[in-house]
């Protein structure tokens, strides 16, 4: 499995984006920062029914390493969440982009995903830091 799915957006931030249907996208934090991270012992999961904008700090992973916010990639409306990240956290360690993800948003502005980078786009980004 690769560790940057190509069909993905992705934040500078390391956050990344599956659109799921229409304007829905499922989100959460990447291969690469999970690996950054190492051992995730909690995640803050972010309010239902929460409208945040594109880049605003939606939720909070803490490791044994660091605590790190995490930020929306586009704008939206909060319609789900991944509550077995409850009991589990270790999910976003095992599987970032499938079982790991953390919440599912109605996009506001679907154009906000062309300001997020293709999956060749990040993984230059994390190799060259541009």
């Amino acid at each position: 499995m690769s560790t940057i799915p190509k069909e993905l957006r992705y934040s500078k931030d390391h956050e990344w984006i599956n659109v799921v249907e229409g304007n829905i996208g499922l989100c959460g934090i990447t291969f690469h920062a999970q690996q950054l991270l190492t051992d995730i012992v909690f995640v803050e999961l972010p309010e239902m029914g929460l409208t945040v904008e594109a880049g605003e700090r939606v939720a909070v992973v803490e490791s044994v390493k660091a605590v790190s916010d995490v930020f929306s990639p586009v704008g939206g409306k909060i319609l789900e969440v991944n509550n077995a990240l409850e009991d589990e956290p270790a999910l976003i360690n095992t599987d970032p982009y499938e079982g790991g993800w953390i919440y599912k948003i109605g996009m506001d502005n679907p154009e906000d995903l062309e300001a997020l980078m293709t999956a060749s786009a990040y993984e230059k980004f994390i190799t060259t830091g541009k």
